[in-house]
């Protein structure tokens, strides 16, 4: 009897599936990054007014979702294989991407979140605010802390939870403060609350967890947020300033401002005529859009400040400016100053607690009389 030689047959090639899989795992880190910048991109594309209802859902949606979620996850770890293997197919789903679907929520509303803090003050202000979120946004990314318990994750929901209550009860008030700020913390109080009692009785004998991964880290949050606020690290929020630029002269005309500049074509950065050369009898003039919510109405303070070289900034004047919003494209106001002198300027826009929105630096220099030619911009 003979034996028939073996054969070597050659391997199936993978699939396609298996060989992108295989890519993804040989890559994963630079993966995760490109898909983190992609994402805050994303929402910086997307991102829609403040007050715009579809964003106040979504935001409210997502934390729902994110409440449900930790409470469960509070109530019942993560299951064995052999559990896993016995669980119908969306359950098992559930249970296996639970814990990324929190972190995505968790990371959408952090952009938000950043993107509105951002643009509601200048950078120097909001520096110290912003470098904070970031980190976080960071650290939701992060595989390791991901892996923590809910303590971190119910962290990083109170500070969303905050965040929101800061920017979402002001539009309902139309108007913001110290009142308004305290009320927006009391809000967001109530959420916590309705989770904690919930614990309290359907596990009372868990209290003493609830309050350590629950209340501790809420009560850390809004401490740092209270915090914050009475040192104006907190930005004004929903106030923001998209537009702001020095002008030789500001002319309303129905529904339009007529601003006249003679900056150079090749100085793009600047808004109108930051490096302003004065002739005699000149007026210099700021002009600003503020967005607010519709509906809303407060009032900004206009402060001119003057360098002195030996002391530093000096406050000349602060102008009140009532301001009205639902404007699409923002209130349109200006300030004008015909006491000044040489040296650099700036002006900031603030709220009447001082929390400053927005600020140009612009330089005025003296010239002679001369014809000149000026530009004008329409807004």
């Amino acid at each position: 009897m003979s034996e028939s030689a073996p054969t070597n047959r050659p391997e199936l090639p993978a699939s396609r599936l298996h060989r992108l899989k295989h890519y993804y795992e040989s890559h994963e880190q630079a993966f995760d990054i490109a898909a983190f910048i992609s994402g805050f991109v994303f929402d910086i594309a997307m991102l829609d007014r403040i007050d715009a209802w579809a964003t106040i859902v979504q935001q409210a949606v997502y934390l729902v979702l994110i409440a449900v979620i930790l409470l469960q996850m509070f109530f019942a770890e993560h299951p064995g294989e052999a559990e896993m293997a016995a669980m119908p197919r969306l359950k098992r789903w559930y249970y296996q991407y639970r814990v990324p679907f929190v972190h995505f929520l968790l990371g959408t509303l952090l952009n938000l979140y950043t993107l509105f803090f951002f643009k509601s003050a200048s950078l120097f202000v909001s520096l110290g605010f912003m470098v904070v979120l970031a980190l976080l946004l960071v650290a939701n990314e992060s595989k390791r802390l991901k892996s923590r318990g809910v303590t971190f994750k119910f962290a990083l929901f109170s500070l969303c939870l905050l965040s929101f209550c800061a920017a979402i009860v002001p539009v309902f008030v139309r108007s913001i403060g110290l009142f308004v700020f305290l009320l927006s913390m009391l809000v967001a109080c109530l959420p916590i609350a309705v989770m904690y009692r919930r614990i309290l009785i359907h596990a009372p004998d868990r209290a003493q967890q609830a309050r350590q991964q629950v209340l501790v880290p809420f009560g850390v949050m809004l401490v740092a947020f209270l915090a914050l606020y009475l040192v104006r690290l907190i930005p004004p929020v929903p106030l923001s300033i998209p537009f702001i630029g020095v002008y030789h002269n500001v002319e309303r005309s129905q529904d339009e401002y007529r601003l006249s500049h003679e900056r150079p074509y090749w100085k793009i950065w600047h808004h109108g005529d930051q490096d302003f050369l004065a002739q005699p009898g000149d007026k210099v003039f700021v002009y600003f859009r503020i967005f607010s919510p519709a509906r809303f109405s407060d009032q900004v303070l206009m402060r001119w400040y003057w360098k002195d070289p030996a002391a530093g900034w000096k406050l000349h004047d602060s102008i009140p400016i009532r301001i009205v919003g639902g404007r699409e494209e923002g209130f349109r106001g200006y300030g004008m100053k015909t006491n000044y002198q040489p040296g650099d300027w700036k002006l900031e826009v603030e709220t009447t607690d001082e929390r400053e929105i927005g600020r140009v630096y612009f330089n005025v220099s003296n010239a002679a009389a001369a014809p000149r030619q000026f530009e004008v911009d329409v807004q």
